[in-house]
């Protein structure tokens, strides 16, 4: 399968966000009736970073900062090659983009979250702009073994100008990245996007 580049799927990513922090409804579409996810195709990661093995996936994340202890689900492409996103119901969940580095592995762990859920009101990622330096966050995975890592910074980027490079980019360690939308709402969508930037607690922050 032909690789993409890092821009091209962090652009996915963003754009399923938009889609799906809107005021969408209960069955997992936007307000338009479209499901929520971006058209950008293929949005695969680049030859040589391999898929994760089972046994190693999320599948809670505690953040008890901001009081979130959700199921993580796992995200793929939907058939159409687009970026799937966590469904829009009144049990919000993050999910896991699982073509990024499972936790704990070497590499940027890419979780994606609602900050609203339609009817249903605040999603699992709501606060996740509150989170300060050195606050805690803990991946829990499918071995029974967690990953834990500690906030180094939270930025809010206007979506035009996502720091692809800076939240996709290779690392030399395991590395987190939270992303939900934020900013003012802009039709069925928000201007912005809050990223959490996250590191094992013994490298900092």
């Amino acid at each position: 399968m032909r690789p993409v580049s890092r821009r091209a799927l962090v652009t996915a990513l963003t754009a399923a966000l938009l889609a799906g922090c809107g005021a969408g409804h209960g069955t997992g579409r936007s307000p338009s009736g479209e499901p929520g996810r971006t058209t950008t195709p293929d949005p695969r990661p680049s030859a040589g970073r391999a898929r994760v093995p089972g046994p190693g996936v999320p599948v809670r994340l505690e953040i008890p900062a901001i009081g979130v202890d959700t199921p993580v689900i796992r995200l793929g492409l939907a058939p159409d090659r687009t970026v799937q996103v966590p469904p829009v119901t009144a049990h919000d969940r993050a999910g896991w983009y699982r073509h990024s580095p499972a936790p704990g592995q070497d590499g940027p762990s890419v979780i994606l979250g609602h900050v609203t859920v339609g009817p249903y009101g605040d999603g699992v990622f709501r606060h996740l702009a509150r989170l300060r330096r050195g606050d805690r966050i803990v991946a829990r995975l499918e071995n029974g073994t967690a990953a834990e890592f500690a906030v180094d910074s939270v930025r809010r980027v206007a979506k035009a100008d996502f720091p692809t490079d800076e939240v996709y980019g290779r690392t030399g360690r395991p590395e987190l990245r939270l992303i939900t939308c934020g900013g003012p709402r802009t039709g069925d969508g928000y201007r912005d996007n809050v990223i959490v930037f996250a590191v094992p607690p013994s490298a900092g922050p």
